[in-house]
C-alpha cells in the first residue's frame, strides 16, 4: 500500500470552487431556494467534516434545513467505530425511502467512515437504491463534482479511494456556532489497535503545515469564537510526518500565545505518546484548558497488549501522577473497553481498581464491538454477553459515584466559565475543565466568559448564577 500522503492542490480545490458554481447557477435558476440537510453520527472529527461539507453546500447555494422532507440533498456523514452506530445509520437511511417517495428528486448521500468500508458499500449498492451518492473521507474533498456528477448524470456514484490519505486546503465551512469551533490539526492513525477500524477508513497519519492551523485559529479568534477544540486521531503524534518535524506540544505553545480571548482543548491523546512536554505545556499557559482525555481502554497489561495499546497500566499511572504534580485539578476523562476478546472477570477488576486509583471526572465506556476486518474480530470470545453487560453496570455504577463527588465538591466554589449556549433548561456553559453548567441568565451572556457560583451539582453536570459581581477564583 502507498504510504505517502497526498497534498490536495489549490488549483484542485480552485476546480472544486468551480463545480459549486456551476450548481449555484443551476440552483438560482430554479422558482426557490433548495435546501440540504447535514447529519452527523460519531466523533468530532466527523463534526469538523460536516462543516466543510456543509461550506461545499453553501457555496453551490443551499439553505440548510433539518426537515428531511423538505431537503432537496440530504448527506449523512456516518461513524463506523460501533455497530450499534452502524445499524443506527442503516435504519435511518432505510426511512429516508419516505422522504424520497415524496420527494422523487431528493439526492441522498452517505459519506464518511462506514462508506468506506467494502461490506457497508456492497449493502448500500445492493439494497438502499434510495442512495444515490456514496463516499469516504478520502474523497470529501471531491464533494461538489460527485454530487454535479449525481445531478447531471442521472445515475448513482460510488467514490471509495484506496489511498493512505489527503491533506486538502482552502475547502469552506460553515460552522454550526460562533462560540465554539473544531480545527483538525492531523488526519488518520497509525496506531492499529486491534479493535479500531480507523486506520484502513481514514488512513495514515497525516500532519497539517503548523501555519494553516495557526492561520485558522487565529481568523476564528479574531471572528468572536471563544472555544477551540484541536482534532486528531491521536494528537500527539502530530508533526512527525513533516518536512520539519514538530511536536504537538510545541504546536500547542503556538496556539496559545495567539491573541484573543478563547480557550484551548485537544483531542484524543494516545497514553505511548502523551508526553512530559505536553504536560509542562498545558501547566504553563491559562489559554489551555486544564482537562485532559487520555484513553486507558483497560487496566490489566494482557488486555493492553492483546489490544495492540503499547503503554502499560504502570505507565499510565505514571503519566497522571506526573500530570497531578503539575497540575493538581486537572479535570481527566478516559475510554474503557468492556469485555474485550479473552477478557476475563478476573482482569476487568483490574480496570476497576485502575479507576478507583485514578479517580476519572468522568468516563466514556462500552462494550466490546467487534468490526469486521480488524485482527480483534477474529479472537475467541468465550464470556458471554450477560456477564459482559453485569460487568459493564459496575464500572458505570461507581463511575457514577465518583463524577457525582467530584461533581458535588465544586459547590461553593466561584468558577470562570464560558456560557455557550442554551437549551431547554436554560443557559449552558462549561468550566475550564469542560465541566457542563446549568444556569439562569440573558441571552447577552453567550459568548462571554463570567464568573459562576456553583450552587448545586449531580452525576452529569453543575448547576450555579452568574456572579458577575465575584470575580473567579485565583
Amino acid at each position: 500500500m502507498n504510504r505517502q500522503t497526498t497534498h490536495i492542490t489549490q488549483e484542485q480545490i480552485a476546480a472544486q470552487l468551480a463545480y459549486c458554481a456551476r450548481l449555484h447557477a443551476a440552483n438560482t435558476a430554479l422558482d426557490h431556494t433548495p435546501l440540504a440537510m447535514v447529519d452527523t453520527y460519531g466523533c468530532q472529527q466527523n463534526e469538523a467534516d460536516s462543516e466543510r461539507l456543509r461550506g461545499y453546500l453553501s457555496q453551490m447555494g443551499y439553505g440548510f434545513t433539518e426537515d428531511p422532507f423538505q431537503a432537496d440533498v440530504i448527506v449523512i456523514n456516518t461513524c463506523a467505530i460501533r455497530e450499534h452506530a452502524e445499524q443506527r445509520v442503516l435504519g435511518n437511511v432505510g426511512a429516508l425511502t419516505h422522504s424520497k417517495r415524496s420527494n422523487p428528486g431528493q439526492i441522498i448521500c452517505l459519506c464518511g467512515c462506514m462508506a468506506q468500508e467494502e461490506h457497508v458499500a456492497r449493502k448500500i449498492k445492493e439494497s438502499y437504491r434510495q442512495v444515490d451518492l456514496l463516499f469516504g473521507p478520502h474523497a470529501l474533498w471531491r464533494f461538489p463534482e460527485l454530487l454535479w456528477r449525481v445531478r447531471t448524470g442521472g445515475r448513482r456514484v460510488f467514490a471509495q479511494e484506496e489511498e493512505p490519505g489527503s491533506i486538502a486546503e482552502g475547502i469552506p465551512a460553515v460552522r454550526q456556532g460562533g462560540v465554539k469551533a473544531w480545527v483538525s490539526v492531523m488526519y488518520g492513525c497509525n496506531n492499529f489497535c486491534s479493535y479500531c477500524i480507523v486506520p484502513y477508513v481514514r488512513g495514515r497519519e497525516r500532519s497539517r503545515e503548523p501555519q494553516a492551523i495557526l492561520d485558522e485559529i487565529r481568523a476564528l479568534a479574531a471572528g468572536g469564537c471563544r472555544d477551540i477544540t484541536l482534532l486528531g486521531q491521536n494528537v500527539n503524534s502530530y508533526g512527525k510526518d513533516l518536512s520539519q518535524p514538530m511536536s504537538f506540544a510545541a504546536l500547542l505553545k503556538q496556539a496559545a500565545a495567539i491573541e484573543g480571548e478563547f480557550l484551548l482543548r485537544f483531542m484524543t491523546s494516545h497514553p505511548k505518546d502523551a508526553s512530559q512536554e505536553l504536560f509542562e505545556t498545558m501547566a504553563a499557559s491559562e489559554k489551555i484548558a486544564p482537562c485532559l482525555h487520555l484513553p486507558f481502554q483497560s487496566g490489566n497489561n494482557r488486555v493492553l497488549s492483546a489490544m495492540n495499546r503499547r503503554y502499560t497500566r504502570e505507565k499510565y499511572l505514571e503519566q497522571v501522577r506526573a500530570l497531578r504534580a503539575l497540575m493538581p485539578d486537572i479535570v481527566l476523562t478516559s475510554d474503557v473497553i468492556v469485555g474485550f476478546p479473552g477478557e476475563t472477570t478476573e482482569e476487568f477488576e483490574d480496570t476497576l481498581s485502575l479507576i478507583e486509583a485514578v479517580g476519572f471526572d468522568a468516563l466514556f465506556t462500552f462494550i466490546y464491538s467487534p468490526r469486521a476486518g480488524t485482527p480483534a474480530a477474529a479472537l475467541p470470545d468465550p464470556m458471554g454477553r450477560e456477564e459482559k453487560l453485569a460487568n459493564f453496570q459496575r464500572l458505570v455504577r461507581r463511575q457514577d459515584e465518583i463524577s457525582e463527588a467530584k461533581h458535588k465538591a465544586y459547590i461553593g466554589r466561584t468558577l470562570r466559565c464560558l456560557v455557550d449556549g442554551r437549551d431547554e433548561h436554560g443557559l449552558t456553559g462549561r468550566t475550564p475543565g469542560n465541566r457542563l453548567v446549568r444556569l439562569e441568565g440573558a441571552e447577552e451572556l453567550i459568548g462571554r466568559f463570567i464568573p459562576v457560583h456553583i450552587t448545586g451539582a449531580n452525576k452529569w453536570s453543575l448547576s450555579g448564577r452568574p456572579a458577575l459581581e465575584e470575580g473567579p477564583e485565583g
